[in-house]
């Protein structure tokens, strides 16, 4: 029975703890007298490297859940993000969000979804691996019609894959038991009455277990005990980084076929972390977390310092069996989390000069009519500060140029975008992104929504001009 295939076994012995740290030694890593694996330079950049994506979807989908208030919930937004929104880094303003935080333990999830009056709507799935799956958008012609889509995953109790259920119009299998499902909608802002009904939409999105569909109680979802969230990932790699690990492989499907899925295995084998083991802190092996972190902290980085050649890349935010470790490694880094480059692109805005953007100083992009960004749907160019990722806070709550957010061409049907801690003269204030003056790096993203991918090929992002 699939309760007993999954049971998560609920001690570890003692021989088998013992059996574990002498494989570990044989792999290069050692024991201390106080217990402490020993490893490696080396051994530490790998273990973090094929643990980011996790750390990074870890962080971000449980620290949802607390924000919306727990699991099998639905949060619609009503206006677009400001710099009060932490729980992600490099979030967009340029769109509203559905988010569902699941729960699929206990049984299927059911989304019920409208048709929406939007030229841009896209649903995207994602769990603790940070493989991004997109099963409906408004490119695929999808939210047409109103439609239902159950969630599942292969531990769900109380479904069995390939069963149809009355009233269910499509099935989803995720890799995890845990997830975020996150509705993108373009709300046309700039047309109020428009606006206003897609809005009416998005609230209309309900969440429904397998058991509500069909009119009986929910089964109980029960408790479970979360390992602690941090405020950035470097929090996680240094404080509690075996008990995460332990919690996702307890909670995400591994392809026996799938290299990295394996290779992540192995990595965590030594330490006594694998699918099934309940975390023990006194019996499970022990690492120097403040080492963790430091190789973390080397390698975000190194991983940043490739956002002007990688945020461009159009190979991104891939399903599973799609993506290479080192670009999974750079999104979770940068992102953490986005579309596929089918549905959106997100190019940063190098400085003219090649230095990084500094709050100590005004910029200024321009694009004429012919450099505009090669989008079928939308664009915007949005303003964050670089270690943090975050907006900055102004009163006006303008973090971004674009349709939503607010934008004025000139005659030619160009624009120019101006980053300043004033509104310079003669700039309307649509195309003015505050800036508070300080000694502080800041970056720019470009997103474009729907690209014609084949015109992105020899299209140049725009520079910022130092003033």
């Amino acid at each position: 029975m699939k309760t007993l295939r999954h049971k998560i076994a609920q001690s570890m012995t003692l021989l088998a703890v013992a059996l574990t740290l002498v494989g570990a030694a044989g792999c290069g890593a050692r024991s201390s007298e106080e217990g402490v694996m020993t490893f490696t330079d080396d051994q530490f950049e790998d273990l973090v490297r094929r643990s980011w994506q996790y750390v990074a979807m870890y962080n971000v989908n449980n620290k949802g859940a607390i924000q919306y208030g727990g699991w099998n919930v639905v949060d619609v937004d009503t206006q677009l993000k400001d710099h009060t929104l932490q729980l992600i880094a490099r979030p967009n303003n340029d769109s509203l969000y559905i988010t569902c935080m699941l729960d699929l333990r206990m049984e299927p999830v059911i989304l019920d979804m409208p048709a929406f009056e939007s030229k841009y709507v896209s649903l995207m799935v994602t769990g603790y691996d940070h493989y991004v799956n997109i099963p409906m958008s408004t490119r695929q012609g999808d939210f047409k019609k109103p439609e239902t889509m159950l969630v599942f995953s292969e531990r769900t109790e109380g479904y069995e894959k390939g069963e149809e259920v009355e009233g269910v119009d499509r099935y989803f299998e995720a890799t995890g038991d845990f997830l975020s499902a996150v509705f993108r909608v373009m709300p046309h802002a700039n047309e109020p009455e428009r606006f206003e009904r897609i809005k009416e939409q998005m609230q209309s999105v309900r969440l429904l277990t397998l058991s509500e569909l069909r009119g009986e109680e929910p089964e109980p979802i029960g408790d479970v005990d979360f390992p602690a969230v941090g405020k950035t990932d470097l929090d996680l790699f240094g404080n509690n980084l075996l008990e995460v690990m332990q919690f996702v492989f307890n909670h995400t499907t591994f392809d026996p076929n799938n290299k990295l899925d394996q290779q992540l295995l192995a990595a965590y084998e030594p330490l006594g972390v694998e699918p099934g083991k309940m975390y023990d802190a006194k019996q499970i092996a022990k690492i120097d977390g403040k080492r963790v972190r430091k190789v973390a902290e080397r390698i975000e980085s190194d991983e940043m310092a490739k956002a002007n050649r990688l945020a461009a890349s159009t190979d991104l935010f891939q399903p599973k069996g799609d993506m290479a470790l080192d670009l999974l490694l750079f999104q979770s880094v940068f992102g953490p989390i986005g579309q596929p480059a089918i549905e959106a692109v997100y190019p940063a805005v190098t400085t003219a000069d090649g230095q990084a953007m500094n709050a100590r100083h005004d910029y200024v992009i321009r694009m004429s009519k012919d450099d505009m960004p090669p989008a079928k749907a939308f664009w915007s160019c949005t303003l964050y500060d670089t270690e943090n990722g975050f907006f900055i806070p102004n009163d006006r709550k303008k973090y971004s140029v674009g349709e939503n957010g607010g934008m004025k061409l000139d005659e030619d049907g160009g624009i120019e975008i101006h980053i300043a801690a004033k509104r310079p003269e003669g700039v309307p204030e649509e195309n003015w992104l505050p800036l508070n003056c300080g000694d502080y790096d800041i970056d720019v993203i470009l997103r474009l929504y729907v690209p014609d991918l084949e015109k992105y090929k020899n299209w140049k992002p725009p520079t910022a001009e130092k003033l």
